[in-house]
């Protein structure tokens, strides 16, 4: 079945008028006193689709749907325009729900995130070993402050600085983790690969 969008909507609407409703579409088309205004030289002589073509390219989908609900109403076409008006009700619903998909998933991204460090808290500090690098990058991108990265870097070894950066800033907020990994991504991607694979 082929999937709802305003543009095969608005010409569908569009095929379905008749021949009088389509001519008195067009005029009031051309009447329009808001902008954008449409070129005469756009609609006159047209058939349905340039016309669909044309109100979508002047008015962007949903603005041309808007518009074509305006016009039926003039015309005196309220049964479309009812239908239309229907539509585009549910065509904000989906919008809002792809929104709402997209958040959940930036949300899921964030919460895989924060479960792995926290799960694999005890693998990154025995096994991440270029924590020099990893250091200075999170001292650039401020997750950490001059004064952290000295106390920091003074630690005599690797483990000791990644349990200090694990406890500390990088579970300061939601950034900050998300930068940390990141960044080790970029410096100790075998050993997250391998880590994943647990």
């Amino acid at each position: 079945m082929a999937q709802k969008t305003p543009t095969r909507i608005l010409k569908k609407l569009l095929n379905h008028l008749s021949v009088d409703n389509f001519k008195e579409f067009c005029d009031a088309l051309l009447d329009r006193r808001e902008e954008p205004c449409v070129p005469r030289v756009k609609v006159e002589g047209k058939d349905r689709l340039e016309i669909g073509n044309v109100m979508i390219n002047t008015f962007t989908e949903q603005g041309a749907l808007q518009v074509a609900g305006e016009i039926l109403r003039e015309i005196g076409c309220s049964q479309a325009a009812d239908k239309l008006g229907r539509f585009n009700i549910w065509l904000k619903r989906q919008d809002q729900q792809d929104q709402q998909d997209q958040q959940d998933q930036e949300d899921q991204g964030f919460f895989s995130e924060a479960f792995f460090l926290d799960e694999h808290r005890t693998g990154l500090i025995q096994r991440v070993s270029n924590i020099g690098p990893i250091l200075d990058e999170l001292l650039s991108k401020n997750v950490i402050q001059s004064e952290m990265y000295t106390k920091i870097r003074a630690l005599p070894t690797s483990q000791e600085k990644t349990r200090e950066l694990l406890d500390g800033p990088v579970r300061s907020s939601d950034d900050c983790k998300e930068i940390f990994l990141e960044i080790l991504r970029k410096w100790e991607r075998f050993l997250l690969a391998d880590l994943e694979k647990k």
